[in-house]
């Protein structure tokens, strides 16, 4: 870890590298599920963001090297959040990563481990994504669960894939490689995790020496033809909020608690793989 100083959160570390390349550490233990300690923390980093005039670039990353950002909470202990309002008048998830979209300094996810569901919807809000060839793995296993992928998923994705790719990963709920998804175009690059590092660290000092305004213009230019409607946004997260109430999803989330769901294991570890046998007790 750097010398260089420290802003924490309870599940979200700031290593300032410099003034203007900032690096963020998700460290939610056991398996960095995203909860409102997570959700706070992003809203509280983009304050701190909003008030750094020097700031060019973050780069996103894990403490856990199995696991980015596992998924949302779905112990329900995290639903209250979902029904507060952020600075974008948008409820959490949603809010946060608007307002990462929006902002004027760019934004890297760099990936080792796991990033399902939210966490790959965290990621796709990033503007640039790295993943390590060995040990990233990405999925929208909503589907798999009874739900719909509701921060984005449904909405950013596409843009990225294509139309089919997208309804591959969505409806089929399954883990993908870090190679497939730099083919599909979920990724940029897919790298040796022995490079990633390095790689990304080079790429964020580079832009840490530009100056900020021609990054906002071009974030702002590019936004106008590659970023879905806050109204599409905010249809796939209502969405979402309904199917948690259907029978069918609860009997999927009950299934899917009593196999190890947010706990270190065999579940989370090979998620993809038990979806399509959740019932078969």
């Amino acid at each position: 870890m750097s010398d260089s100083p420290t802003h924490s959160t309870t599940a979200v570390h700031t290593v300032e590298e410099s003034p203007a390349y900032w690096r963020v550490v998700f460290d939610n233990p056991p398996i960095n599920v995203v909860d409102s300690t997570v959700l706070e923390g992003l809203q509280n980093l983009l304050d701190r963001m909003d008030k750094s005039p020097g700031l060019r670039v973050v780069v996103f990353e894990s403490a856990n090297p199995e696991f980015f950002l596992a998924h949302y909470d779905m112990s329900g202990e995290s639903h209250s959040i979902a029904r507060t309002a952020g600075r974008f008048g948008l409820a959490h998830p949603m809010d946060p990563l608007v307002r990462l979209t929006r902002h004027p300094v760019a934004s890297i996810a760099k990936i080792r481990g796991r990033a399902r569901g939210l966490g790959s919807e965290i990621v796709l809000a990033c503007d640039m994504r790295f993943a390590s060839r060995e040990k990233a793995i990405l999925a929208q296993p909503e589907v798999g669960v009874g739900l719909n992928p509701g921060a984005g998923g449904t909405e950013r994705l596409p843009l990225l894939t294509g139309r089919g790719r997208a309804l591959e990963i969505i409806l089929g709920a399954d883990d993908f490689d870090a190679d497939t998804a730099e083919r599909y175009g979920w990724v940029n690059r897919s790298l040796p995790d022995g490079e990633l590092d390095g790689f990304v660290d080079a790429l964020a000092r580079r832009i840490a020496t530009f100056d900020r305004r021609p990054i906002e213009a071009v974030k702002n230019l590019v936004n106008q033809v590659t970023l879905p409607s806050v109204d599409r946004l905010v249809d796939g997260q209502t969405t979402f909020a309904t199917a948690l109430r259907w029978p069918e999803t609860e009997q999927r989330v009950t299934a899917l608690f009593k196999r190890g769901m947010q706990q270190e294991g065999d579940l989370e570890n090979r998620l993809g793989a038990h979806l399509p046998h959740l019932l078969d007790d």
